[in-house]
C-alpha cells in the first residue's frame, strides 16, 4: 500500500485488509514523504497488528517508483496493491490467493468481466491474454488493485518502468508476453471516487494518447506473443475499426478459451 497525503482515507483501506478473511498476510505501507498525517495514522495500526509494517520515503518517489519500493519490502509469495484511498472487500485477498495457489504456472492474476462460457477462475495464454483484451475482457485496462502478481515474476520483469498514468497497463502487456494470466471475478474491491484521484486530474487529459502509445509499442514488440496478421487485426480495433464487419468476424473465428 503506497501512500502520499491519504490520511484520510488511509484508516478505512488498512482496516479493510486486516479484516481480510486471509490472515497469513503482510501489509507494507510505504509513505511517500506525505506533509500530512499519513505516516502517524499508519504507524498507530502497526502498534496493535504486528502484520503492518511501516516505511517511510526520505523523497518524494512518485507513484510507480513508490510501488517498486514496496514490492523490495515485501516478503510474500505474491505481491498485491491496494491503493491507500480504496478499500478491498473481506473476501478478496482469499478469491486472489486461492485462483493463483490452483493455477501455480500462472504469472499473475486480474479480475475480468464475467465468462458466459464457464466459470472462474480461469487460466489463459498469452496469446489469448491479447485477444480477449480485444474481444471484450480488456484485460490490459485493469489497476493496480485489480492485479495479482508473483513476487519473483514481478521482479524478474523489472517492476513497473515508471511511466505516469499508464505504468501498470504496459506492465502487464510485458508479463504477459511470456506468463500465463488466471481470471478470477470482478467486484473484489471498492475504488473510492474523489477529486484527488490523478484520474480527476489535468494530466488525464493525456491518457487517450498515453494508452495508444504503449500499445503500439506492445504489437511492435518482437516478443508479442500474436501472429503478423493477428497484430494487424489489434491494430485496426486500436485505430476504432473494431466494429466493423470485417474485424467482428475475425474474432468471432477465434476460440480465446482454447
Amino acid at each position: 500500500m503506497t501512500a502520499y497525503n491519504r490520511a484520510m482515507y488511509l484508516p478505512d483501506a488498512i482496516a479493510s485488509v486486516l479484516a481480510s478473511t486471509v490472515t497469513d498476510l503482510e501489509l507494507v505501507v510505504v509513505d511517500d514523504g506525505s506533509t500530512d498525517d499519513t505516516f502517524a495514522v499508519a504507524r498507530s495500526f502497526a502498534r496493535t497488528d504486528p502484520r503492518v509494517r511501516v516505511e517511510v520515503n526520505d523523497r518524494n518517489l512518485g507513484d510507480y517508483a513508490n510501488r517498486n519500493r514496496a514490492a523490495t519490502l515485501a516478503r510474500g509469495r505474491y505481491l498485491k496493491y491496494l491503493d491507500s484511498d480504496d478499500v478491498i472487500y473481506p473476501h478478496g485477498l482469499e478469491v486472489m490467493t486461492s485462483a493463483m495457489d490452483a493455477f501455480p504456472e500462472a504469472g499473475f492474476g486480474l479480475s475480468a468481466v464475467e465468462d458466459p462460457s464457464g466459470p472462474y477462475p480461469r487460466c489463459i495464454g498469452p496469446r489469448d491474454i491479447y485477444l480477449e483484451h480485444i474481444r471484450g475482457f480488456r484485460h490490459f485496462d485493469r489497476s493496480p488493485g485489480s492485479a495479482i502478481i508473483r513476487r519473483d515474476v514481478f521482479e524478474a520483469a523489472g517492476g513497473f518502468s515508471g511511466r505516469r498514468m499508464i505504468g501498470d497497463m504496459e506492465c502487464w502487456m510485458r508479463l504477459a508476453r511470456h506468463h500465463r494470466l488466471v481470471k478470477f471475478p470482478p467486484g473484489l474491491m471498492w475504488t473510492r471516487s474523489h477529486e484527488g484521484r490523478e484520474s480527476q486530474s489535468g494530466y488525464a487529459l493525456n491518457y487517450g494518447r498515453l494508452r495508444h502509445e504503449v500499445f503500439v509499442e506492445a504489437l511492435a514488440h518482437p516478443e508479442c506473443p500474436l501472429s503478423a496478421a493477428e497484430r494487424d487485426v489489434f491494430r485496426h480495433w486500436l485505430a476504432g475499426e473494431g466494429r466493423r464487419t470485417r474485424v467482428r468476424r475475425w474474432l468471432s473465428a477465434i476460440n480465446p478459451f482454447s
